[in-house]
């Protein structure tokens, strides 16, 4: 009995997610990488190479730029628009700017933006399309978009927005597309999603096999990887962060069974090699840059030695500056600075205010409270869980004159010091955060508004974070910061 022949068709799928404004190339080790217009040269050499190709990004392509940041994620969608892509997912930095906002940018996109677990409480309307299907060669492909919980930190302020923020109810809004919108004629099924590789992992193990969904593409975690990773049979991958590479899927789908066949992926780096420019795109940033050159190009200070700022979940140089800049000038006890509002690992020796917006791009308002000693010791427990050190979670920079020694074993705080000396549980201490931590006191610091409220009545103390830090570092010059084991674990 003969067998039956399959029947194969090849697709490409490259990749892209949080590109945060990362439009110009960089110089490493005397050599350019990334840029968007090599990335969008090599997006367009394999489009013209293989006409099955789809282009996809898995969310935030705003933040990280002063030109994105100037323009409020105008230019970025005029320099997206370029790069074309075919569909493109939310992440949490595209709502850094209001959801009236957001909903004005999408009129701009001249790509589909999709969304399927944002929506609007009163009336569970979503506010974007949960999906969208691209035909390519006779074959149908669905994108599904699904966004990370830390939407709902930045839109606390919203009282009419909502979303699904947990896995088990992404899961279950990604069968609900499926059930509905998955005929026998969808050749393969992608999800989009804006929620961490570890949390990209849980999704695939809830997915149901019968919903067909293929592939998880992701971002958010700025993971790298050397190969695709398959749980409950679903392909996963991240293509790390920015435009230095892009990640790239070949495939052939049995347009049958609709599932893939065979695949390979990699990484593909992003350089002059095998990447032309694409002059159009190129010549729009440059349009952009020249207005933000004027405005930033001006000198703040110059450093003692570059200060840095390599990973979030530690103490850092350029964490320590920041927080003791705002502590000086408030007089207050205590300063939290987020992590994730220092946008570069590196500053200096040379500061422009270009370079000070673009590494800390979130100009909210600082809010001053006060807490107990013992409120502190429920704060330091809440932010020193084991989520802070996988990077689930938000970590924070603290102001000097302060130590906190941390058991990770018992998960208890083992001593707490300000000034050298022990913290009382019954006095009081002031503290200074920024409106976005503030807005989240107790999903990010583990105590309620309430609780502080009894303290003391939260105020602001002050309408720009950049205003605090430009007048400092005009003022002053030769400045260093050193790790002094702020934060201790046993």
């Amino acid at each position: 009995m003969a067998v039956a022949e399959k029947h194969l068709k090849k697709l490409t799928i490259l990749h892209s997610n949080d590109l945060h404004g990362d439009f110009l190339s960089e110089k490493i080790d005397k050599k350019l990488l990334g840029g968007a217009s090599r990335l969008s040269g090599y997006v367009n050499k394999v489009r013209a190479q293989n006409k099955n190709t789809l282009y996809a990004i898995a969310g935030d392509m705003f933040r990280g730029s002063v030109i994105d940041s100037e323009f409020k994620g105008i230019s970025t969608i005029d320099i997206m628009n370029l790069l074309a892509p075919d569909v493109v997912s939310l992440g949490n930095h595209e709502i850094d700017y209001g959801i009236a906002h957001l909903v004005f940018l999408e009129k701009c996109a001249k790509f589909p933006i999709v969304n399927a677990n944002l929506y609007i409480k009163t009336t569970k309307t979503r506010l974007f399309n949960s999906h969208k299907i691209l035909k390519v060669d006779g074959m149908k492909i669905m994108f599904i978009g699904i966004l990370t919980q830390e939407i709902m930190a930045n839109a606390k302020s919203d009282q009419l927005l909502g979303t699904f923020v947990d896995v088990e109810q992404a899961a279950a809004a990604v069968g609900k597309i499926c059930n509905n919108y998955r005929t026998q004629d969808i050749d393969l099924t992608v999800v989009l999603t804006h929620i961490g590789f570890a949390a990209d992992k849980k999704l695939a193990k809830l997915l149901n096999p019968k919903w067909g969904v293929d592939i998880i593409i992701g971002g958010h975690s700025h993971t790298f990887l050397k190969k695709a990773a398959r749980v409950n049979n679903v392909l996963i991958a991240q293509a790390g962060v920015g435009t230095d590479q892009i990640g790239r899927f070949d495939m052939e789908v049995n347009t049958d069974t609709n599932s893939i066949d065979s695949y390979t992926w990699k990484t593909i780096p992003i350089n002059a090699a095998h990447c032309p420019r694409d002059v159009d795109l190129e010549n729009t940033i440059l349009k952009y840059k020249k207005e933000t050159d004027r405005k930033y190009g001006r000198l703040l200070t110059k450093f003692v030695r570059p200060l840095t700022h390599p990973v979030r979940n530690q103490e850092t140089e350029l964490g320590n500056l920041f927080a003791d800049i705002l502590q000086s000038s408030f007089g207050v006890d205590l300063v939290f600075v987020g992590s994730g509002s220092i946008r570069g690992e590196k500053l200096g020796p040379v500061v422009k205010y270009g370079d000070l917006v673009e590494i800390f791009p979130y100009d909210d308002d600082i809010y001053s409270l006060e807490m107990t000693g013992k409120q502190l010791y429920q704060v330091f427990t809440h932010l020193l869980r084991d989520k802070a050190f996988t990077g689930e979670t938000e970590y924070y920079q603290i102001s000097k004159n302060w130590q906190v020694t941390y058991d990770k074993k018992a998960k208890k705080i083992v001593d707490l010091t300000f000034k050298n000396k022990t913290v009382d549980l019954r006095k009081k201490y002031s503290v200074a955060l920024q409106k976005f931590h503030f807005n989240n006191l107790s999903d990010f610091l583990g105590v309620s508004l309430k609780e502080v409220e009894v303290n003391k009545k939260p105020r602001i103390i002050s309408t720009s974070a950049l205003d605090i830090f430009d007048e400092y570092l005009t003022l002053n010059t030769h400045l260093d910061a050193r790790i002094e084991g702020r934060y201790n674990f046993i």
